[in-house]
């Protein structure tokens, strides 16, 4: 791999393929690459920060690909440069991920001023991959406006992509009453704004009626940010309607939270959090590789496997040999 080639000068010219380079050293395994990768974020990091961090959610089949290529073509016509990172669910069988992100949004990742790049979520929790958040500041260090981050899917686990963007966008399908059961609430707490899509041909009046479900749940919950309500908006990715509403809501939002200081106090926060897991990360692969831990491990969980010993217990045997190699 070329790692050399993966530097922050040839990103911040604005080569999609240096960039491509730097994001598959900040996602490789290898030990030795990690060390490269570390200086790419800090020269990356002075860079970095200018951004629209826009995360969206949504469930298979709502339509999320057309929807962010209808977006990111719009937000490309204002004149501003649009990267699209997409996660794709990992197969706990074979671990491979189909990541055909691009073939799904090919008139986007033709268009010089888009970036797309699709990755696998591994094992990730939290809708995103390990290292999404280190590629959007990489992206923001290239000179991109606006930075979409696609998650898996929808669900109680897309707390981390909320946890790295400014602005959470939910897409839910045009299907209200019983269908709203299936949407849980933790994701509409989440959200900041709501878009219902394929509100077009015969979906239309369903459309509406979710839109009104969906507000009258809505009143019983609270916002993320104070001062604002989530609005529940129509689109048609399809037909190409309502996009210029949602961005009009997107930056609305944006201004809120900068008059008050509010998106530095969430960018802040975000990173005390991405230190944490960071940090949980790191342990655990130390503690892994520790001969004193390795020689009882399979021991445990074998114990664990047969039902002799509960799995919090076998846990803190772990971590209290750890502590006792690492003194």
């Amino acid at each position: 791999m070329a790692r050399a080639e993966a530097g922050i000068d040839a990103v911040r010219a604005g080569d999609r393929r240096a960039l491509a380079r730097a994001i598959t050293l900040l996602e490789s395994t290898r030990d030795e690459d990690r060390a490269a990768a570390e200086k790419l974020l800090r020269d990356a990091m002075p860079h970095s920060g200018g951004a629209i961090r826009l995360g969206i959610s949504g469930a298979p089949g709502v339509g999320k690909s057309t929807f962010i290529e209808a977006f990111g073509n719009s937000a490309i016509a204002r004149g501003e440069r649009v990267a699209v990172l997409t996660i794709d669910p990992t197969s706990g069988v074979s671990g491979g991920s189909i990541l055909g992100d691009k073939t799904r949004m090919a008139s986007l990742a033709a268009n010089p001023n888009a970036f797309i790049r699709p990755s696998p979520a591994g094992r990730a929790l939290g809708g995103v991959a390990r290292r999404t958040q280190e590629a959007l500041l990489v992206c923001e260090a290239a000179n991109y406006d606006l930075i979409i981050v696609e998650t898996v899917g929808v669900g109680q686990s897309e707390t981390l992509a909320a946890a790295m963007t400014d602005i959470f966008l939910l897409l839910l399908p045009p299907a209200g009453g019983d269908a709203l059961q299936g949407i849980k609430r933790g994701i509409m707490e989440l959200a900041d704004i709501i878009v219902v899509n394929k509100n077009d041909g015969a979906l239309a009046k369903q459309a509406a009626l979710a839109a009104s479900d969906i507000r009258h749940a809505l009143g019983v919950m609270r916002p993320r940010i104070k001062n604002w309500r989530t609005p529940v908006l129509l689109a048609s990715a399809l037909e190409n309607t309502g996009i210029g509403e949602v961005r009009e809501q997107i930056d609305a939002c944006r201004k809120l939270l900068e008059s008050g200081g509010a998106l530095q106090a969430r960018r802040r926060e975000q990173a005390r959090e991405w230190l944490w897991n960071e940090t949980r990360e790191a342990l655990l692969a130390e503690l892994k590789k520790d001969p004193a831990v390795g020689e009882a491990l399979e021991v445990l969980l074998r114990r664990v496997g047969d039902g002799e010993l509960p799995a919090s217990v076998a846990a803190r045997e772990l971590a209290a040999m750890f502590m006792r190699s690492a003194a």
